[in-house]
């Protein structure tokens, strides 16, 4: 079997850091959190994405359970980018749900599981920054629109087909 590496210590100060301690250890034992954390690197795809320096706030619940801290809520930002279509710019929000079990060194699922399998409680402190980003880009659309509807763009002249009319036609030349 291969060799667990150990997870590097998380930085106590950083605001996606959790300490659990004051949660404790006991099944059942409860918080929640509120934090806005500013992000310091963009997360996103090349027409759509969350800017570095955004707030990205996170309502969540910890719960103390036998094999770790089981971190559920939410995570919402704002996102922007352009339309697939028509190439207008987008703003909207993002909301993702979150549901996450944090290991707690030395249990049955510390041992049993792979390193990038489950995320793990090191020195009592959980990073929420590798759960929020990984769903946060993938809850993002792979191809945003400013509505269902939208038209695009003619392929002929790059006008916007919403704003050109029913009756927009070019001519066309035979080529023989």
């Amino acid at each position: 079997m291969p060799r667990k590496t150990a997870a590097a210590r998380p930085d106590p100060t950083a605001a996606w850091v959790i300490d659990t301690r004051e949660l404790g250890r006991r099944p059942g034992s409860m918080r929640s959190y509120h934090r806005d954390v500013p992000l310091s690197v963009g997360i996103g795809l090349d027409v759509i994405g969350i800017p570095a320096g955004d707030q990205v706030s996170l309502d969540l619940r910890l719960e103390s359970v036998m094999e770790g801290v089981l971190v559920s809520g939410t995570a919402s930002a704002p996102v922007t980018g352009q339309c697939a279509r028509c190439l207008d710019p987008l703003v909207d929000r993002l909301e993702v749900e979150l549901v996450e079990l944090f290991a707690y060194p030395d249990t049955a699922t510390d041992e049993t599981t792979d390193p990038d399998e489950v995320s793990r409680v090191v020195d009592d402190l959980v990073d929420l920054a590798p759960v929020v980003r990984d769903a946060m880009l993938l809850a993002l659309p792979q191809a945003p629109l400013c509505s269902e509807n939208c038209l695009g763009l003619c392929p002929e002249c790059g006008g916007k087909r919403a704003e050109l009319g029913t009756d927009h036609r070019h001519e066309r030349m035979d080529p023989r």
